[in-house]
């Protein structure tokens, strides 16, 4: 998907040596962990000992110096050859950006050199039973006393918790001016009393586990806040564009990789005198397909540009439509390449059937495609709300 018009010749390499590193493990050792029941341990190592995991944080404490459009790049490589990296969406872009941004000096020094060399990793939690991730519904609150927070509260489809030393949560605190609650984030340990997590049992098949949280009188120190508590949304939007930009380039990955696998097959299978790729009906589906991922890939780089730049509101409009535009084009590569191998799409051999569930992932979380179009509708277009 590079082109030379938009991304630089460092772009075009980085893309060339991750799609390297994703060549030598690829969709069988996914598989294969998850039918183990592991994780991804030995990609996620040697991602992180070739610099990838942390090319978006600073190199004072580790990382690569760049930003969310390198690490989206790395993950759509890994993603095209089979094996995504889900746990970069969360510790690194979401959680490292947050604390590059906004964490105190001692915040930094704790966890940006493990998240960007992978000895250490971070979950986030916002989203609730009631409230999906909607902010302004958020019932987890933290409040004050003495010298400590302490947070009650739930949380469901958290991803990685039993893999992460911490978890940046999302609570909400209240305003002594005004007595409303507002958005504050808080990391809490792994082993903190009265932190709780339970699997949730999904018919996705991925090595990254999904989790119920509950926090129960979770007492944490108050160095624990991170930024300032006043910042509110701006620290929260700060990990959320990040989120739907490395969720378009997640759902970007999946679709290359499942049209690729089409492509291939379209051009060797043979029924009559030629390939079936050679049949119109077979060839222009796919080439649509293509289409749509890369004109989605040019809406994530657009937004991972706009972000990096510091344009924290063109990059939310952007973000939302790459994340939007991606896991539609992601959805569609996949069901296209499923039909275009018929019976063959369904067996293990394969490996296409799986993403059916899996492609559709990009269009619920970490927010609904419904909502982006409300997002669009509301903020680009100036339409008057519903809700």
């Amino acid at each position: 998907m590079s082109n030379p018009v938009i991304e630089s010749e460092e772009h075009r390499a980085l893309r060339k040596a991750v799609a390297a590193l994703g060549k030598r493990y690829g969709r069988e050792y996914i598989a294969r962990t998850v039918a183990e029941g592991g994780h991804a341990d030995a990609l996620w190592a040697e991602a992180a000992k070739l610099g990838y995991l942390g090319v978006n944080l600073p190199e004072e404490y580790g990382g690569g110096g760049g930003g969310i459009a390198e690490l989206s790049l790395v993950l759509e490589e890994l993603g095209a050859a089979g094996c995504p990296l889900l746990m970069l969406v969360v510790s690194p872009a979401i959680c490292g950006t947050v604390i590059a941004r906004f964490g105190t000096e001692e915040q930094k020094r704790t966890w940006l050199p493990g998240l960007a060399d992978g000895t250490r990793t971070m979950a986030f939690g916002i989203t609730e039973p009631d409230a999906g991730s909607n902010s302004h519904r958020i019932t987890t609150t933290a409040r004050r006393d003495g010298d400590t927070w302490v947070l009650n509260g739930r949380k469901v489809f958290i991803s990685g918790v039993d893999i992460a030393d911490a978890t940046l949560i999302v609570g909400r605190t209240e305003d002594a001016g005004t007595g409303r609650l507002k958005p504050c984030l808080f990391i809490v340990p792994r082993e903190a009393p009265g932190f709780g997590r339970s699997p949730i049992d999904m018919e996705l098949a991925a090595a990254e586990k999904q989790f119920e949280l509950t926090l129960d009188e979770v007492r944490l120190p108050a160095d624990a806040l991170v930024g300032d508590e006043d910042a509110g949304l701006l620290q929260l939007f700060a990990g959320l564009n990040p989120e739907r930009i490395m969720t378009a380039a997640f759902a970007l990955g999946m679709g290359r990789y499942a049209l690729g696998r089409a492509v291939d097959y379209a051009r060797t299978r043979q029924v009559w005198k030629e390939p079936i790729g050679a049949h119109q009906a077979i060839a222009h589906p796919l080439a649509q397909a293509h289409i749509e991922l890369e004109l989605a890939g040019l809406m994530m780089q657009k937004a991972a540009h706009l972000y990096d730049a510091g344009d924290d509101m063109g990059a939310g409009e952007a973000a939302n439509m790459a994340k939007y535009a991606a896991a539609e084009a992601a959805v569609h590569a996949v069901d296209q390449a499923v039909h275009t191998l018929g019976g063959n799409g369904l067996t293990r051999e394969y490996g296409l059937a799986s993403m059916i569930t899996a492609a559709r992932v990009a269009r619920v979380a970490p927010v609904s495609r419904e909502m982006i179009l409300n997002f669009v509708s509301h903020q680009s277009l100036g339409l008057p709300k519903s809700y």
